[in-house]
């Protein structure tokens, strides 16, 4: 795929998980916003920002601060840049009885203690960002 040319990927959950939370580190976004078990692979290309997360089957995590069942497919991808990471994939958030997919998460800028994320419905949910600190 040319969306992976020039990338750097880690195999295997130790690695894959070290390589992730790197990257939310580095990109200023929170550790525990990618709850994943059973890493299989993670690949980041820095020119375009583009990372990808396999792994060996889906993962469902209750963010008990804010009440949120969020699912994560086996394949996760998205862009990642500072605070934020758009065009998402594989990442679905409960909402009543229906799951829209998530398509972006963001810091705010203007109120950093906050966290918005975008479904492809258009629909903006915000919640506090510690809401997603590591083992939340």
């Amino acid at each position: 795929m040319a969306e992976k040319q020039g990338a750097i990927v880690k195999k295997g959950h130790e690695e894959g998980l070290k390589m992730a939370t790197s990257l939310l580190e580095e990109f200023g976004l929170p550790l525990g916003l990618l709850p994943l078990a059973n890493v299989i692979e993670v690949g980041f290309v820095r020119a375009t920002g583009y990372m990808w997360i396999v792994q060996e089957k889906k993962v469902e995590h209750d963010f008990k601060m804010i009440s949120k069942l969020v699912g994560y497919s086996c394949d996760i991808n998205g862009y990642i840049e500072k605070k934020r990471i758009k065009k998402l994939s594989g990442v679905k958030a409960k909402e009543f009885m229906m799951w829209p997919p998530v398509s972006e998460i963001k810091i705010d800028e203007a109120a950093p203690g906050k966290i918005h994320f975008k479904s492809l419905a258009g629909i903006t949910k915000t919640f506090p960002v510690e809401a997603f600190a590591l083992g939340q």
